[in-house]
């Protein structure tokens, strides 16, 4: 088949870019000004220090692309090339999980964004549930169709999403007050405290940046378009949550902003009036619905890699005629399914949230074990570097490895603790595949 021909089939430059992207940016980024607005102004400095790791761990991930341009998998195929099969199980084990975790959680922000037009939503438990399990098999079934498919609907909702997003940082800035800068620190804590937990925060809106590299072996030049794509959507992003959360910051007391429920819808009303409410909250759904489509590619590309390993069920790994990995995406939808109905079962609500918040852990976990492996990789590649060369890359995946050292810890003791009983679960699991595996030889 002609290279062209064959290309038309993979993802491109702003496909692989709007999956990064698109999967960085959810629901919760507008809520964001909210949850910062009681520490004050130094809150911006936080956004900066969280975008400096972010820019760095994207600078790793990019780097690894490029020694490993059709790794399917991302950090998993980069951890099991590092440091060999358990290791690279554990993340994809956590991994996974997280994925379908975070597809709950996005779900649900969907529905609750829709009940700004559908007021039942909010009050109907039976209506929430069918709402948003018809968005769950709606995308599901999309990205069965191909990754083009899935690729193309990605592009179109991450640029609709960023439109109101742009249209109020950039908007906003003429209707900014000098005098809501003026308290610097206002959490009662120490400025370095209150610079960690701000940077903690917004860190959380960075998660996703590794997207592009998942689904290595369906980007058309993966060696050139996965490094590009990975830096372009960070740096979209971090200009998109930085100039929001100032213009928003600027427009809205701190004392107000941080009891508002919709920072961003009400910045919108400042600047164009209050049926601005109701386009913001179509960018709220879109936002939701763009990840969901962005998560659910995801959640059928990491399996998928790790069972082409003979380290997870064959049935993941078995591809349809449009060579997606269709089984395992339907599967974890299925999961993804029965998480979201938690959230609207009485009794099952702490349940739901303890296993989102702990899903951050599995994500950050590979950050870490990634830095660490670029090292391994690089050295393993046989390649003459200078010592110059030598020293940037160790001083890069120090970096990267101390600042999703930090981020870990900065997730709390208790989701630490339980994110690695949550990994060691899955070492029965492990022991099951490989005593079979050798059966089989």
């Amino acid at each position: 088949m002609p290279e062209s021909s064959s290309s038309k089939n993979k993802l491109g430059l702003w496909t692989s870019t709007s999956l990064v992207a698109g999967n960085m940016i959810g629901a919760g980024v507008f809520l964001m000004p909210a949850a910062l607005a009681a520490y004050g102004s130094i809150s911006i400095l936080g956004w900066l220090f969280s975008a400096v790791g972010a820019f760095v761990l994207a600078k790793v991930f990019s780097n690894l692309s490029k020694l490993m341009p059709n790794a399917d998998g991302g950090p998993y195929a980069y951890c099991y090339k590092a440091f060999g099969d358990f290791t690279g199980f554990l993340v994809a084990w956590g991994y996974w999980i997280s994925v379908w975790c975070t597809n709950a959680a996005i779900a649900v922000s969907l529905v609750s964004a829709l009940s700004t037009f559908f007021p039942v939503l909010a009050t109907n438990a039976v209506a929430a549930v069918l709402t948003g399990l018809s968005a769950i098999w709606l995308l599901t079934w999309i990205n069965t169709l191909g990754i083009v498919t899935s690729g193309k609907l990605q592009l179109i909702t991450t640029c609709l999403k960023i439109i109101p997003l742009l249209l109020v940082a950039f908007g906003g800035l003429f209707f900014m007050h000098g005098e809501n800068f003026n308290q610097f620190n206002t959490s009662g804590v120490s400025n370095f405290s209150a610079l960690s937990a701000t940077a903690t925060l917004t860190f959380y809106a960075f998660l996703g940046l590794e997207c592009a590299t998942i689904p290595s072996g369906s980007v058309s030049n993966p060696e050139k378009t996965i490094p590009r794509a990975t830096m372009l959507g960070t740096v979209i992003v971090t200009v998109i949550y930085i100039a929001g959360s100032i213009s928003v910051m600027g427009m809205i007391p701190s004392n107000i902003l941080q009891h508002s429920v919709t920072p961003f819808a009400d910045a919108a009303v400042i600047i164009w009036g209050s049926n601005a409410r109701y386009w913001v909250s179509a960018g709220v759904a879109i936002a939701a619905f763009g990840a969901l489509n962005g998560w659910i590619l995801i959640q059928g590309q990491i399996p998928s890699a790790i069972a082409k390993d003979k380290l997870f069920p064959t049935i993941f790994g078995k591809e349809n005629k449009r060579g997606i990995p269709a089984a395992g995406i339907v599967i974890s939808s299925v999961l993804v399914s029965v998480l979201m109905i938690m959230n609207y079962t009485k009794g099952l609500v702490e349940q739901f949230k303890f296993l989102i918040l702990l899903s951050t852990f599995t994500v950050l976990l590979p950050y870490l074990l990634s830095a660490a492996a670029y090292i391994i990789i690089r050295k393993a590649s046989k390649e003459y570097l200078s010592k110059n060369k030598w020293l940037h890359i160790i001083v890069l995946a120090s970096l990267a490895f101390l600042f999703s050292l930090w981020a870990i810890a900065g997730a709390g003791q208790e989701i630490v603790y339980w994110g690695f009983i949550f990994l060691i679960a899955g070492t029965p699991f492990y022991v099951y595949i490989v005593l079979n595996k050798q059966k089989k030889l």
